[in-house]
């Protein structure tokens, strides 16, 4: 029952004064009193039914009005029987709180409110519960027929309840997806992997601005409750907490749904992981590339007859291999993850495990002028559900346009995973285009030399700038960038030249070094790439 319904014809005879906006608030019941503060016998959701006899100066109602608002209250029903008219100041409360105002004439009593209130709730109950079971069967039944798209567009039909499932990268797996932003996917997927890492109980609520939303988690069965980066999310517009009992239910079924489809898929990828352990088998023992080429087209001819894959890869297909390898994280995690992540971009990547903690990818050349960077905004999204030591570290080789080139790709790929690994951060990735920088070099130095190298050059440098406050490693990176122009970098630092010449020099003293040598800066900067 909605506040709107005590204004519909058949109803009792109530004037609205106030809270014209806030009609479609539910109703759950009633209460009558005239205690100054109520608030602790309401649960939240009741048509508060008063006299008015708490009032005794207009800054009375603002004190009413406010503690029952705040109790969860969705109208208030003010008799004229004893005190005459409603007092202007009771409206005004009312419509600074945005509840609902109702006159209740003196002819009007507030028994036949009550007896008409408890009519409505009982039959709403009841045709709820005999919907809700009518629902559930129909639920059963799509999902059957047409997988969980049928299920949702039931839902969106019958209950104008918008459904999404979508991954930990914020994928749109079924659901209208018209009517999810590309950007509220993302705070979505964002939110529910925060909250799974902080261990918060599900339903997880978010408000964004088309409105509120929850989240509940669609683990597939057998996985590991502390990975959630691989899981559904099954999103419900609104705010699930405020329902009925019986379509909380509703939403906990259609969660459990969700779950059982994400494990029959994943019984389905079992077929295209042993494929994928036998091309980086194949990989790993230099094998013919003729035997490699009959492995992909195995995997191509699955995904095009088994899988409804629609991608069509022409002729001669180019082919990416991507080298991953994950901290803090379950063992044998990292193959699931990346099985989901990627298939935002296609759906036949093949990804094998290497290791507990390690994985090789397979994959058709994506679309993309960079394709490292294309891997990094798919995975992006997974940091929200890292924990402080958790990480994923990925290097990406240029395409190779025939299977006889993989090994070499496997090769370019692992060097590129080193120079991610390198650098700070939960998700990084390295691509083909970094390997000739000197990031490569300084990756394959073992950490205790990088630790000593960046110690010898830096430490008396930062000492200084904590006792002094000096700003001199600032300076030093500034006047690097700047290719040591002393102009260039003093308008940098909005400082005068000669105070710039005046921090340089006192570097050049505590190090021992002369930064006008091109050998210096050299030393100077991989010290600070190392910092």
């Amino acid at each position: 029952m909605r506040v709107r319904d005590l204004l519909a014809p058949g109803a009792p005879r109530l004037r609205l004064l106030a809270g014209e906006d806030e009609l479609d608030r539910q109703v759950t019941g009633v209460m009558t009193t005239d205690l100054q503060d109520p608030g602790r016998y309401l649960h939240g959701g009741e048509l508060v039914l008063t006299g008015m006899l708490w009032r005794t100066a207009p800054a009375d109602s603002e004190r009413f009005v406010r503690t029952i608002v705040t109790a969860g209250a969705a109208a208030l029903g003010a008799g004229e029987v004893e005190v005459g008219p409603v007092p202007a100041d009771l409206a005004e409360a009312c419509r600074r709180h945005r509840l609902p105002l109702l006159a209740v004439p003196d002819d009007v009593a507030f028994g036949a409110v009550t007896e008409y209130v408890g009519r409505q709730v009982s039959a709403d109950r009841a045709a709820d519960l005999a919907a809700l079971v009518d629902r559930h069967r129909l639920l059963v039944s799509a999902a059957g027929a047409g997988g969980l798209d049928a299920v949702l567009d039931l839902l969106g039909g019958d209950l104008d309840l918008d459904c999404w499932v979508l991954t930990p990268t914020g994928r749109v797996v079924a659901g209208p997806a018209e009517h999810l932003p590309p950007a509220d996917r993302d705070q979505l997927a964002r939110a529910h992997l925060a909250a799974q890492r902080q261990r918060r109980r599900p339903p997880h609520r978010v408000r964004l601005a088309t409105g509120p939303y929850s989240l509940l988690p669609a683990a597939a069965d057998g996985r590991d409750a502390d990975t959630p980066l691989a899981d559904w999310i099954l999103a419900v517009a609104g705010d699930v907490t405020e329902w009925t009992p019986g379509r909380q239910r509703l939403a906990e079924n259609l969660a459990r749904l969700v779950a059982a489809e994400r494990t029959r898929r994943d019984e389905g990828r079992r077929l295209r992981r042993r494929i994928a352990d036998e091309v980086l088998t194949l990989l790993q023992r230099d094998a013919d590339p003729a035997e490699i080429g009959r492995a992909l087209q195995a995997s191509t001819t699955m995904a095009t007859r088994y899988e409804g894959s629609t991608e069509t890869s022409g002729p001669g297909p180019q082919w990416l291999v991507l080298s991953a390898d994950a901290t803090g994280l379950p063992d044998g995690a990292l193959r699931p993850i990346l099985e989901e992540a990627l298939a935002g971009a296609t759906d036949r990547a093949l990804v094998a495990a290497l290791g507990p903690t390690g994985a090789v990818v397979v994959l058709p050349a994506l679309d993309a002028p960079v394709p490292a960077d294309a891997v990094r905004a798919l995975l992006a999204p997974l940091e929200a559900g890292l924990g402080s030591e958790g990480r994923i570290t990925v290097g990406v080789c240029a395409p190779a346009a025939e299977s006889g080139g993989l090994r070499g790709a496997l090769e370019e790929a692992r060097h590129a995973r080193r120079i991610a690994a390198a650098r700070v951060g939960r998700v990084c990735v390295a691509g083909p285009e970094e390997l000739a920088s000197h990031v490569l070099l300084l990756a394959a130095v073992p950490d205790e030399v990088r630790r000593a190298f960046r110690s010898r050059l830096l430490d008396k440098v930062i000492a200084y700038d904590l006792e002094h406050q000096a700003d001199l490693v600032r300076t030093l990176e500034a006047f690097l960038r700047s290719d040591g122009s002393w102009t260039r970098c003093a308008a940098q630092l909005h400082v005068h030249v000669n105070t710039l010449r005046y921090r340089i020099g006192r570097i050049e003293e505590l190090t021992g070094r002369d930064l006008s040598r091109l050998e210096d800066r050299v030393d100077f900067y991989l010290a600070l790439e190392l910092s």
